[in-house]
């Protein structure tokens, strides 16, 4: 393995050398395999986790000499623009990748002849109007059989904006994926099926509209855009009377799930597939009755709270890999990162140097909260490294708890299920996925008054909201709600079901915190 690493780090100092001068065609194909080796990178953990990665020189080059070169550019852009994140949920089948992969074709992300390449591919798999999807679906399985399966990744730009987007899985068996995308997310894009039939099966019980919405909110997404996509579906044909049906029946179940409809809802008409009222808005012959804004004015218009750029550093780490070293990838959820920082790898305390920033593609000095990254550690050995430890500050590290005390809201328990001291569940609470037990009922709040009752609470049933105990096995590191919302919220899981959300309301005053 040093042998390798000294190869590799002499082929980049000679790449270095060389590369005063970009090639123009290698950079835009270097481009191309930039992304695609992003996508696979927050893909695919399980072959990461059983086997050592080795990327290409010729990736790094790009990562080394390129991003350097456009260095000093990025940095006095990206102090225009404003980050966000977004994650683009909905039940199987609504449209997200192909949605999605419409965005990025649109916004210059990918080329003609990539396009007629992924179209030559979907026919040749009988699966014609998949073509778009690919863009999003990078590997074999999902293409295979047109299901999301990981978190897909990518970037774009508008006149105000730069955009991350998280194309987040349908199918019911990918929800703890979902969460993971969503947690961090800033906003969301639902994207709803208006073709008939396929908007009553996602919206119906069992159906992941209705708990992709819950999760959601749950994990912070405050803002919420909801596509009406495959409206021009022969069954649809950019009807106002369909549109105007969902969006009739959505409202009371987004506001029964805590969101301010008027605030922070926006529904909009779109066909994913053919790109009609995404970039630029709706020709008046094809849709005479749309009067709002396009996808893209939409997104630019959504306005989100601002984070602290000043406060204690705080990374959830959702994934690890090596090149030329250890390399963590998340969001930065408080505070900000420069290169050459000294920070701590919670919960194991391990003290770790800052060697290198990136950015979407690129390398930059320094990064700040809401930012998606992959941030080059020296002092610590990639397998030291698990996904839902945090990168934190040293003066004030994040706490390490094995029990926390939370407000849980209960949904919906499994069919003779008794929510009492001794249930047990899988938390998920930002990046961490760990098996819990809830040790002790203290207190149940009156939900028309929100105080505590004063009868002792021995088991609660659906609907109940209940203060409580929870323990888990391993360390794992959290904030309170109030302190740090993002890291604070968590959702409990049981049998494939999301049966309660919460907020940590409290942590043991031993923390494992300075």
């Amino acid at each position: 393995m040093d042998i390798e690493e000294d190869i590799r780090s002499l082929q980049l100092d000679s790449a270095e050398e060389n590369n005063g001068v970009v090639n123009l065609e290698d950079g835009k194909l270097e481009e191309v395999e930039e992304v695609d080796k992003m996508e696979e990178d927050s893909k695919e953990e399980v072959q990461k986790m059983s086997q050592p990665v080795h990327p290409e020189p010729k990736v790094k080059e790009k990562d080394v000499s390129a991003a350097e070169d456009i260095q000093s550019h990025e940095e006095t852009e990206g102090t225009k623009k404003r980050h966000l994140n977004v994650v683009f949920i909905g039940h199987v089948d609504a449209g997200k990748s192909t949605t999605g992969g419409q965005i990025l074709f649109l916004s210059g992300q990918v080329d003609d002849r990539t396009i007629q390449k992924y179209e030559r591919e979907a026919k040749e798999k009988s699966r014609e109007s998949w073509y778009m999807a690919y863009i999003m679906d990078t590997n074999e399985e999902e293409r295979v059989k047109g299901k999301t399966v990981e978190v897909g990744r990518a970037h774009f730009e508008t006149e105000t904006t730069r955009f991350t987007i998280l194309d987040a899985p349908g199918h019911k068996s990918y929800v703890p994926n979902m969460i993971s995308g969503a947690s961090q997310a800033d906003i969301g894009v639902l994207v709803i099926s208006a073709r008939k039939g396929e908007f009553e099966t996602g919206y119906e019980k069992g159906g992941q509209t209705r708990e992709h919405v819950m999760l959601a909110k749950t994990l912070g997404v405050t803002k919420l855009l909801i596509v009406v996509n495959k409206m021009d579906d022969h069954t649809v044909a950019w009807s106002k009377e369909r549109y105007n049906e969902i969006e009739s029946k959505m409202i009371p179940f987004l506001k029964s799930s805590g969101y301010n409809v008027k605030k922070d809802v926006q529904f909009l008409p779109i066909s994913g597939l053919m790109g009609a009222n995404m970039k630029t808005r709706m020709d008046k012959s094809i849709c005479p009755w749309w009067n709002g804004p396009c996808l893209f004015e939409a997104l630019d218009a959504i306005e989100v709270p601002q984070r602290d750029p000043k406060g204690p550093f705080r990374m959830p780490i959702i994934d690890k890999f090596k090149d030329m070293g250890t390399v963590v990838m998340g969001k930065i959820e408080c505070g900000s990162v420069h290169e050459g920082d000294s920070l701590l790898v919670m919960p194991n305390k391990a003290q770790v140097k800052v060697v290198a920033i990136y950015c979407d593609e690129n390398k930059v000095r320094h990064a700040g909260p809401g930012e998606n990254v992959r941030v080059r550690i020296s002092g610590i050995e990639e397998e030291d490294i698990i996904s839902g430890f945090v990168l934190s500050s040293i003066a004030k590290p994040i706490a390490a708890v094995t029990e926390f005390f939370a407000q849980l809201q209960i949904l919906e328990l499994l069919e003779n299920a008794i929510f009492t001291a001794g249930y047990k569940a899988v938390l998920h609470i930002h990046s961490v996925v760990e098996e819990c037990e809830i040790v002790e009922l203290l207190q149940q709040i009156d939900p028309k008054t929100k105080k505590a009752m004063k009868k002792k609470v021995l088991f609660v049933k659906n609907g109940a909201v209940v203060v409580c105990r929870v323990q888990v096995s391993n360390l794992i590191c959290i904030e309170k709600f109030s302190e740090l919302a993002q890291l604070g919220r968590f959702t409990l899981r049981t049998e494939g079901k999301t049966v309660a959300v919460g907020k940590v309301t409290d942590l043991p005053t031993v923390s494992g915190s300075a």
